[in-house]
């Protein structure tokens, strides 16, 4: 990821830590030791196909409903980081509705996840 890439997303986790909804979400043990046991390489495929298949599409089946609220540490980030359906997609990060996403904006959630959950694990660490 290039500089200016990780300062949108640092950018756009500092807006999204200020809401209380939005930070309230955190990874539980379960989840935690998921993560550190397949490492992120493997989250991060299980994040771009949770992305191709559930939210890429211009009109995802069950939107609004199809990221669970646990069980997964993609799952807890893409609330976290409002990547969990097309409509917070839209609201916070100003991704329209009604088209697939490109690449590009696939590429952008995929490293948003990561980078919170990079930062997710951390703070357990240091807790």
């Amino acid at each position: 990821m290039n500089n200016q890439a990780a300062s949108i997303i640092a950018n756009k986790l500092e807006v999204l830590s200020k809401s209380k909804f939005r930070s309230s979400f955190h990874l539980r043990k379960k989840e935690l030791a998921y993560l550190n046991d397949k490492g992120y390489n493997v989250i991060k495929d299980h994040a771009k196909d949770f992305i191709l298949n559930k939210l890429a599409p211009a009109n995802p089946l069950n939107d609004g409903a199809q990221t669970p609220m646990k069980n997964h540490p993609v799952f807890i980030a893409q609330h976290a980081t409002a990547t969990c359906c097309r409509s917070c997609l839209a609201k916070w990060h100003h991704i329209p509705k009604g088209r697939e996403l490109t690449s590009n904006e696939q590429n952008y959630i995929v490293a948003l996840i990561m980078e919170w959950l990079k930062r997710e694990n951390k703070r357990a660490v240091n807790k």
